[in-house]
């Protein structure tokens, strides 16, 4: 089994941190973008609970979904790949 270079793993970090700052700010827009409307119209306390468990749900699944696909196309940054 191969060891990586310090720049696979440096790429590899990047990737990961990439993953994870672009998926909690589409998750953060897709809660906003759920509970926000409710919020403004000044929807009743139930549904507002409602929404805010809804927006919270959809923006996890957002999350989850969004880490998976930019991990899952991951093949290395442009010079790391073994020859």
């Amino acid at each position: 089994m191969a060891t990586r270079t310090q720049a696979q793993r440096d790429a590899m970090t990047v990737e990961i941190g990439y993953a994870l700052l672009s998926a909690a700010v589409l998750a953060g827009v897709t809660f906003a973008a759920v509970t926000g409307p409710w919020h403004l119209l000044g929807a009743s306390p139930a549904l507002s609970k409602v929404m805010l468990v809804a927006g919270g749900t959809l923006a996890v699944v957002v999350f989850v979904l969004r880490v998976v696909h930019v991990l899952w196309g991951y093949r290395g940054a442009p010079g790391t790949q073994p020859g």
